[in-house]
């Protein structure tokens, strides 16, 4: 099947049409925090921990794809069981420890308090795709982003793949464990996508991904570490806002995703439309307005 050509916009009709998707997604978004799921998906994801900026670099570094993490117990509170032979990610745990003297008694500062020390032990943690539901009958909502299932009629991924291998990065197609969709090795100058996702979905993750390059979130980890909310939010608004340019509702996926990492903040969204937009625009000159065969002839 021939790739379905999006309709030719002004300039101005292209903003416009940017700016009213981007708002779509907050009025979709406040939707969704109305609902069953939503207050389900809370109830699952309510007490896992906050970790300290340190903590995330460390278990990005160990496990780049990671989402959500907890330990062994926890998981286990929670319905879930870590599979057999999967590794943990180390990490530091805090907790105090009361300093003794030779004799062994514990040392007293000048209030009458035991004198404390801080202490880091190390922890192991495990991501949700490290874990399977302990009853499969009755799975918790590890998410509320739902698979795009269909054809990619706009020939989307093949424009993402183009532009991103024209500009110095590898784009790769292959199996990734558990529910990551895919990623972006910047140091490797290479951007992964699952083999097993449908060309909808794979196209979407690509724009995904190009989103981030675009808006420099892969340039310093540490600040993605920092703000990988805002950053993950921010390249799905980008996706869902070019894709709907193109005439593709990732909708099923891209609300959920959004409303995940801004915990259904709608003005959260609103605030950092300035970046999405341009980053918005400056796709869209390459993907949206691409020429065809026979007007570039």
């Amino acid at each position: 099947m021939a790739a379905k050509k999006a309709p030719r916009y002004s300039a101005e009709e292209r903003r416009a049409q940017a700016e009213q998707l981007h708002e779509s997604i907050a009025e979709k978004v406040a939707a969704l925090t109305d609902s069953d799921e939503w207050r389900r998906f809370l109830d699952f994801t309510r007490g896992f921990h906050a970790y300290s900026l340190n903590n995330v670099l460390l278990i990005l570094a160990q496990h780049p794809t990671a989402s959500r993490v907890a330990g062994f117990r926890s998981w286990q509170e929670k319905g879930r069981q870590v599979r057999k032979g999967e590794r943990g990610i180390r990490i530091f745990g805090y907790s105090t420890r009361k300093i003794t003297d030779a004799n062994g008694d514990v040392e007293i500062d000048a209030d009458g308090n035991p004198k404390t020390r801080a202490v880091f032990p190390i922890l192991s943690v495990f991501d949700i795709e490290q874990t399977d539901p302990i009853d499969p009958a009755a799975a918790t909502p590890g998410t509320i982003a739902k698979q795009l299932h269909g054809e990619d009629h706009s020939d989307l991924y093949r424009k993402v793949a183009a532009h991103l291998e024209a500009t110095g990065w590898n784009v790769e197609t292959t199996e990734i464990p558990g529910a990551k969709n895919g990623y972006t090795d910047p140091a490797a100058r290479r951007v992964v996508i699952d083999a097993n996702l449908s060309p909808a979905h794979r196209a979407k993750t690509a724009l995904h991904e190009l989103a981030h390059i675009v808006l420099e979130h892969v340039e310093d980890l540490d600040a993605y570490a920092r703000h990988r909310g805002i950053k993950e939010y921010e390249a799905e608004s980008v996706a869902y806002v070019v894709s709907g340019m193109l005439g593709i509702d990732t909708s099923e996926y891209s609300i959920g995703y959004v409303a995940e990492w801004t915990n259904g903040d709608v003005d959260a969204i609103r605030s950092t439309a300035a970046n999405v937009l341009h980053a918005v625009h400056t796709i869209a000159t390459v993907l949206v307005d691409e020429p065809t065969a026979e007007e570039a002839g």
